[in-house]
This record gives C-alpha cells, structure tokens and sequence, in this order.
C-alpha cells in the first residue's frame, strides 16, 4: 500500500484545542470553542462558515492581533513547534510578515491613509530584509505587477482613497506576497475583487504555492471559490468546528446539516434562467436615466502647475432604470461602476445628463437635492469606512429618520428594529459599536441604514459581497421582497456574475470606463458576444472540484489603463443592436 505524500509530511501549523474568549461588560464568553487543526507545508485549508462563526478571530490568534478584550484562553498554536499563543510582542514581530502573514478583509482599514502606496509596501519589506530603498522600491513595484495593477510606478505615488476597492485589496495581497512567507493566511482575499482578478489571483497563490510551497489558510463564504482552490475544509459554526474533510468529500457528501445548508445557498451560474418574471417595460419617466455621462479627474502637474494627465473614469455612459427593475452593473475593479453609482447619488462631479425621475440633476435647488437623497439611497462597499465607529449602529441606522424629520422617537426605533431583524440580527445588538461586529455583520447593518427611508432607488455597490451564503441569499430575498411590495428599484454593481445573473432584470457590461455590452439578463448570459464579457464568464468559480482544472486563458501584457495624456481621449465605443435592445460594441 502506498501512503499518501499528505500523510508523511509533519505539520507546519498545528492548531490543537483552541479556545479564544471576549470580556465583555465583566462576562467572559467563547468566541471560537476547542478548535484543532492542522496545516501543512504547499496546502491550501479553506475555514468557511456563517460572519460570526469564528473564522476571522482565529486568524487574528494566529497573528497574534487579537485586540485587548479578547485573549487564547486555552489550547496552542504551533508554528515549527513555537507556540505562537504564548510568544511576547517582542518575538512575534519578527515572526508576523515574514513567516507568517495575512491579508486582510477589508483594505481601507488596513492601509495608512496619510501614507502613499509605495511607501507601505516598502516599508513592509525592508522591515523583515535587509535591502536598500531603491532595491525595496523594485521588489514594491514586482509585487503589484503580479496582481496585475496597471502603471504600478504611478500607483506607487497614490494614496489609498485615489485607487477602488478592488485595486486596494490588491495592494495588499502584494504586500502580504513580497516576503513569500511559509503560512499565508487570507481572510476572504477575494472578497472585493472582479472575477477575472480573482481568477488571476487565486493562480497567482497556487503559483506561489508550487514556488514556495507556502500554506495557505483561506478564510471565504464563497463555496466556489473554496471547490477551485482548497485541498482541505473546515466548516464553522457558532465558534465551533461542524465539519472537516477534503473539498471532494465535503462538496459531494456533506455530513453536518449545516453545511448542507450552506452548499445549498451557493448561487450557481445558469440558475437565474430559471426565474420566469418578465423584464419590467419601459416607462415614460424612468426612476433614473443616463445619458452620455462621464466622470474624469486630471493628474501630474508640468512647469507651470498644470495637469498633463487625464483618468477617463467613465465616459459616454447611457443607460436608464426602469420603475421596479434591477439593473446591474458589472466589469473589473477599477473600470467605473462605483464611478458611475457616485455620479448619480450626486455625490461626484459629472459631464453629461443624469435625470431622476425626470428632472436633470444639475439644475436641481438645495431643497431638491435634499429630497433627492431621500429617494436615492446608497450601499458603499467597504462597510467599515461607511460607518461612524463612535455611533451606536442602532443610531446609524435611525440617524437618516432623524435628519429628514420622519416619524415620532417611538415610531422609528419600531422601523430600525424591525430592520434588524429582517436583516438576520438582533435587537440586542443595536447598542454595540461597528469594531464589535464582524464585515458581514457590519454590511447587513449598512444594508438596514439604506432600508430605513424606504427610497425609490437604491445603489448597491458591492453590497452582498462582504457576506456568506446563506445570509447573502437572505439579504436578497429581502431586498427582492422589499422590490414587489413597494415597486423599488435598484442598481445592483457586483463582480459576482452568479449572483447578478440571479437578481438582475436587465444589465450593462463595462470596461475602461465604457459599456462594451448591454441587454436583458437571458441575452447576456445566456449569449454574451462581446470577447469581454465571455472572458468574465468563463473566469466565473464553479462550486465543484470534479470541475476545477479548467482551462483559462490568462491575459498577457501589461494591464490597460484610462490614464491619457490631456488632449488624446479615447475611442468612444460604437454600440449596435444586434436584436432585442441586446446592445454590443464594435470589438
């Protein structure tokens, strides 16, 4: 009998017993409960489960970057056979980047945002090597090459809040990669990123992987995501270990309830063809209409001060949204969804016209803008930054009651708290602060805040991608319930294809700032044409690892940019009907 290569191989990290607990208001009580694991040398663990199963606070023990209420109460953590639980600040330094290292959920927090790009990520390196700037600045700009960031000298002068959230996560998965260290741990690493980065980034990990031979511990709530990349699973629930096995067992024969709940709640692509409600018709007055609108910013500066650059953000956008409808908006990080949400909530500057309900924004009085904002309401991405974290969340969520003088005291506690609840939290909780709660929680709170004036349109900016399955399938039955009982529309942006295809009625595909294809959900997924939009598909994860060596074209060169010199603007593309308002362009 010959013994499997996994079974001879000692630990690199072994978890056994581990115990992690929160002092709260003089009560202690267990945050992660008895947990044990191993991990070995180029393998690749996946911890899913519920936000709040634990999976994030057993990452920050590994680090060693528990805050100060929450301690290891009991069990070990062994890395080589150090224990990392009982190691002072001291000697854990020189272990955290390069040994052991971690990328977190959500970037905007975990990047200084007073420092520029290349600063951090030098920093970074030279603290665990011994090179020089200059070569600390070449290692910098190789490490966002390979998560494919376009013009990385230039982004290496930019700070955080100049890049989307998509580029920023990707700056810190090379921070996390420039040391190559044995264990990496990625905390939903994905999380922010388009389909094809994520593609290219979880190849990117297996390459460093068969380089390296570094272990990974991928911490995600998307199963597929876990099918494509983990050798083994853990399943979590309530801070307590419900199942374990290889990815094969536990996709095909999962034994805990729970896990089949959670594999049940995948979304899968080609599902959404099955929904039979028509597409809302076109309205004599559309919820908001976009014509030719377009968003750029300058950059550099010459001799004289002026700029010599131009980001073209979007360009020549049109599009409207129907009265009951969902449309989407989907692309790559960085190719102007969120430009365009911002644009129509007003909240950046913009050529072109945007209408709501029929009026031009821009001619608009400070009165009107105001009850514009009533109607228009808005899910950031990053729900962390969103939220005041010196404001109670239940306050949060009432302060825009308050602001537009709606209802008694009594009447809107009543609304936010019947928000919690369809939301999947307590009343209870709304007396915590943001820190107290994890991303998902915090996403389903900005999720209430968007609720609670009840508008005519929302903008979703990523907003269920902070969250599991199975809480991310009860946001959307939500807001499709909160759609056919008050005629609400929503523009849905996301870089998950499975779920939009799920929940959208009509959806435009972008690309450097411009739609490259538009039409009916049936039209695009069901016969996409544009070369763009098939490459998203194609690099869609599929929750099956019997699937998982499929082949991907992955692409070569240096990444486009919108970057142009003042003066030369780009190619405005031509879209053609090609039959049924299925619009596409001239590739």
């Amino acid at each position: 009998m010959i013994v499997p290569q996994q079974a001879i191989v000692a630990p690199l990290l072994s978890v056994q017993g581990l115990t992690i607990s929160v002092r709260d208001r003089g009560v202690v009580r267990p945050l992660v409960s008895n947990l044990s694991f191993d991990l070995r040398p180029g393998e690749t663990l996946a911890i899913a489960g519920e936000s709040g199963s634990g999976k994030s606070i057993t990452s920050l023990a590994l680090m060693g970057l528990l805050p100060a209420n929450v301690s290891v109460t009991s069990g070990q953590l062994l890395l080589n056979g150090v224990d990392l639980a009982r190691l002072p600040e001291t000697r854990m330094r020189p272990l955290r980047g390069a040994r052991i290292a971690m990328i977190f959920q959500e970037p905007m927090t975990s990047l200084n945002p007073v420092q520029m790009i290349g600063a951090q990520l030098t920093e970074a390196i030279r603290a665990h090597e011994p090179v020089s700037q200059a070569e600390a600045k070449v290692a910098a700009i190789e490490a966002l090459r390979q998560v494919r960031i376009s013009e990385p000298a230039r982004r290496m002068r930019q700070y955080p809040h100049e890049l989307s959230g998509g580029m920023r996560q990707r700056v810190m998965i090379a921070m996390a990669l420039a040391l190559r260290p044995a264990v990496l741990i990625a905390d939903e690493p994905t999380t922010a990123l388009d389909v094809t980065v994520q593609r290219e980034v979880l190849d990117l990990l297996r390459d460093l992987q068969a380089k390296t031979n570094t272990a990974v511990i991928l911490i995600t709530h998307d199963m597929g995501v876990v099918a494509e990349t983990a050798d083994r699973v853990i399943v979590m629930q309530s801070g307590r270990l419900v199942e374990e096995g290889t990815a094969a067992q536990i996709f095909a024969e999962p034994r805990a309830a729970y896990t089949r709940e959670l594999l049940a709640a995948v979304p899968r692509l080609g599902a959404g063809a099955e929904r039979a409600a028509p597409v809302p018709p076109e309205a004599p007055i559309p919820i908001a209409r976009l014509t030719k609108a377009s968003v750029h910013y300058d950059v550099g500066a010459n001799f004289f001060g002026r700029p010599t650059h131009r980001v073209h953000a979007a360009l020549g956008v049109s599009f409207d949204i129907r009265p009951g409808e969902t449309f989407g908006l989907v692309g790559e990080s960085g190719c102007g969804k969120s430009t365009i949400a911002k644009a129509l909530a007003g909240l950046v500057p913009h050529h072109g016209l945007i209408e709501i309900g029929g009026k031009p924004t821009s001619s608009l009085k400070a009165h009107e803008r105001k009850a514009l904002r009533r109607d228009i309401q808005m899910v950031f991405q990053d729900p962390m930054a969103a939220l005041d974290p010196r404001m109670k969340v239940g306050d949060a969520v009432e302060e825009p009651l308050v602001i537009h003088r709606i209802g008694t005291p009594a009447e809107r506690r009543a609304r936010v708290e019947d928000l919690f609840r369809r939301v999947g939290l307590s009343t209870e909780q709304m007396s915590r602060y943001p820190h107290e709660f994890s991303g998902g929680q915090r996403q389903r709170i900005c999720i209430a805040r968007a609720l609670v004036l009840r508008p005519k349109l929302i903008i979703c900016d990523e907003s269920v991608s902070a969250l599991d399955v199975s809480v991310q399938a009860t946001v959307l039955a939500l807001l499709q319930e909160l759609k056919d009982e008050m005629g609400m529309s929503y523009l849905f942006i996301s870089h998950d294809m499975a779920v939009v295809e799920n929940v959208v009625d009509r959806l435009a595909v972008m690309y450097l700032g411009q739609i490259v294809e538009m039409g009916t959900r049936d039209q695009i997924f069901g016969n996409p044409q544009h070369p763009y939009t098939q490459r998203l598909l194609d690099a869609v994860p599929i929750p099956d690892p019997a699937r998982r060596a499929r082949d991907y074209l992955r692409p070569s060169g240096e990444p486009p940019s919108p970057l142009h010199p003042i003066g030369e603007a780009p190619t405005l593309a031509d879209l053609i009907d090609i039959g049924g308002g299925h619009l596409v362009a001239k590739s």
